[in-house]
Order: structure tokens, then C-alpha cells, then sequence
């Protein structure tokens, strides 16, 4: 006779493909971003499973500090450091190889420990495993089995921080400058160099749009180079010239209300290499 499929059962099957190709997919792939969203997919199957086995603490925990703030962190670092930022391929930890098989095998030997305990095994069931809840039964392993373990982790993400941010400190070696002082560094600039002492103009000034990709027009009607930031000029996610010049030409043309009106003329080039070094980011 059949046994009836449970709600659980039918979650893992339709899940466990799922995680199981997106894990081998974010280890795979060569961009940084795709990673991390294939992650996102790992953790947020996980966490249907959790509340599929009636453990909706840890489908809590795992949503909300797992994929909502770890997974989060990881996203902000990568766009801090830069998502076209090459690998480099030279090994600075000798025998990181041989340590990863190790750690392989080690974590190897746990999954079929873990797997073969559930098959060959004897199982009781979660409900008669925590017969107080979910919460109570972690809270007792976490702070009466484990406790000196939890402590010690505890202890160490603490000195793990407190030494993140003594690393990341870095002692002021001369006095910080005031608004005053920036101002009479802008206008000692602008006598000396002749750099314009005021802000750069804004993205997408007399534009059709102020996307931060659009450089802006100057009064003449050509392109201000110095509107669009130099990373962005760098990653080559500028809006394209040839576009943005058929643009400013249809435009003018519309503007002018005549065929016949002579149109001036606009620089040929976005180019910044002959800007300042003040003006750099």
C-alpha cells in the first residue's frame, strides 16, 4: 500500500533540484552579482523547507537575518568593490588547495553521515523531538547543551568585529579641514589651475531625463563632459555619444523652426583626459 505524500515531502522534491543547481551554478559563475542572487535562490528554498517541516522559527531567522542582512552585505560589498574588478590568479595562501580538498571531504563525510542517519535510521519526528515548540526546544539545546558553544561564538564574532574596526581605523595625521578651508582650496585652485570653483554640472541639465548616465548639455547645446562621473566613464556605461549627439541634433532642429538656420557647431569628443586632477574621483 502507498503511503500518503506530505506536505513536506512534496517541498523537497520540488526544492531540492532547485538549490542543488543553483549551488553548483553560483560556485560556476564568473560574475560576482550572479553569484550572490543564485545565493539568495539557496537560502530562500532553504527557508520554505524550514517552514515546510513546521520550524517556522528558523524560517524567520533564515528570511530575515540570513537572506534579508548577510545576503544584503554581500551586495553592498560587491558594488563597493566593484563588479568588473578582475580575479587575481596568483595564490597568496600555500596549500589553500590541498586545505579546500580537505575541507571537501570533511564536509563530504558529514552529508552522508546526515543522510544515511535519515534513511537507515530510526526518526521520531519533530513534533515528538520539541513536543513545547520550536522556540523552547532551540532556546533549551542553545542555552543548556550548548551553551558553552554558543558562548564561545558568541565571544568570537565580538573579538571578530572589535578587531574589523580597529584594522579599519586609521589615526588622523593632520587637522581636519573645515568648509572655510575647502572654499579657499577651490578658489586657490581656480587662480592657479583655472579649475571651476563650483560644483559639476548636474546629469541630464537640459537633457530629456536626469539619469546619472546622461551627460549634460551646455548652454551652446554640446555635451559637458565633466557631468558624467569618471567610474562610470571607466565601466563604459555612458549613454552612448553617437545617440545622445542624434539626440541634441534633432532637438535643435526643432527648436530652430527652420530648415534653412544654420546649426553651430559641438566638439567632437567626450574626452577627459585634459581635465584637472581635482576634477578626478
Amino acid at each position: 500500500m502507498i503511503g500518503l505524500v506530505t506536505g513536506g515531502q512534496v517541498a523537497f522534491w520540488m526544492l531540492a533540484p532547485i538549490m542543488v543547481l543553483a549551488a553548483i551554478a553560483m560556485v560556476l559563475v564568473r560574475k560576482a552579482v550572479h553569484s550572490a542572487l543564485l545565493l539568495a535562490t539557496v537560502m530562500v528554498c532553504l527557508a520554505v523547507q524550514y517552514a515546510a517541516q513546521d520550524a517556522p522559527f528558523l524560517f524567520a531567522v533564515q528570511i530575515i537575518v540570513y537572506t534579508g542582512a548577510i545576503l544584503m552585505l554581500f551586495l553592498f560589498v560587491l558594488m563597493l568593490v566593484g563588479v568588473d574588478a578582475s580575479d587575481s590568479l596568483v595564490e597568496t595562501i600555500r596549500g589553500q588547495r590541498l586545505l579546500a580538498g580537505v575541507a571537501f571531504l570533511g564536509i563530504a563525510i558529514l552529508l552522508i553521515a546526515a543522510i544515511g542517519n535519515v534513511v537507515y535510521g530510526n526518526p521520531i519526528g519533530l513534533a515528538d523531538a520539541q513536543p513545547d515548540g520550536n522556540v523552547k526546544g532551540l532556546a533549551q539545546l542553545l542555552f543548556g547543551k550548548y551553551v558553552f558553544a554558543f558562548e564561545v561564538t558568541s565571544a568570537l564574532l565580538i573579538t571578530a568585529a572589535l578587531g574589523a574596526m580597529m584594522l579599519a581605523h586609521r589615526e588622523r595625521l593632520t587637522k581636519k579641514m573645515t568648509q572655510r578651508d575647502h572654499a579657499e582650496e577651490r578658489i586657490r585652485r581656480y587662480a592657479e589651475t583655472g579649475v571651476h570653483p563650483g560644483p559639476l554640472p548636474t546629469p541630464g541639465v537640459l537633457a530629456r531625463h536626469n539619469a546619472v548616465d546622461t551627460p549634460a548639455l551646455l548652454p551652446d547645446g554640446s555635451i559637458a563632459p565633466t557631468s558624467v562621473s569618471r567610474v562610470l566613464q571607466a565601466r563604459g556605461t555612458v549613454f552612448p555619444e553617437a545617440e545622445e549627439r542624434a539626440e541634441i541634433e534633432r532637438i535643435r532642429r526643432l527648436n530652430e523652426g527652420e530648415v534653412g538656420d544654420e546649426v553651430p557647431s559641438e566638439p567632437e569628443s567626450t574626452d577627459l583626459t585634459g581635465f584637472g586632477e581635482g576634477d578626478k574621483l
